[in-house]
């Protein structure tokens, strides 16, 4: 993962159960998250998560960077449908991607600079994405 956001320079898209394993909430993950958020322009950022409860109870500071570049970032939950699925992805930049085939098994495999073997994953994540799920965002709506 590290090796992957260090790489990064325009476009990060993630797909995980609740992001506990990828621990985005440490400083130099979100350090390299907001590298790449700082030096980019349009939709950075693209987070897909099957439990967002960890997110939201959790994880402050991964919280406020997403406020904070709203206009930049993306998060939203998976419809209950998709929760079947049992894979991770990490994609940077249509190059590069780290694949989970099974959330219990260790099983992954990484790509670095292979576009033509990533365009599947990302198609694949664009897919899930387009489910239209629960938006994750720090502020709460009331009175």
């Amino acid at each position: 993962v590290d090796r992957l956001l260090a790489i990064a320079c325009e476009k990060i898209c993630i797909y995980d159960e609740d992001l506990a394993s990828l621990k985005l909430e440490s400083a130099n993950r979100l350090s390299a998250i907001k590298r790449v958020l700082l030096a980019s322009h349009g939709e950075v950022l693209r987070i897909a998560v099957r439990n967002a409860a960890l997110i939201r109870q959790q994880h402050p500071m991964f919280q406020q960077l997403l406020s904070t570049y709203a206009h930049l970032a993306k998060a939203q939950e998976t419809p209950t449908q998709l929760a079947h699925l049992r894979d991770s992805m990490i994609l940077v930049d249509g190059r590069h991607g780290l694949i989970r085939f099974d959330r219990e098994q260790p099983r992954s495999k990484l790509l670095i600079d292979e576009p033509e073997e990533t365009r599947p994953y990302q198609m694949r994540y664009d897919e899930i994405s387009q489910a239209s799920g629960q938006m994750i965002g720090n502020t709460t709506l009331g009175l």
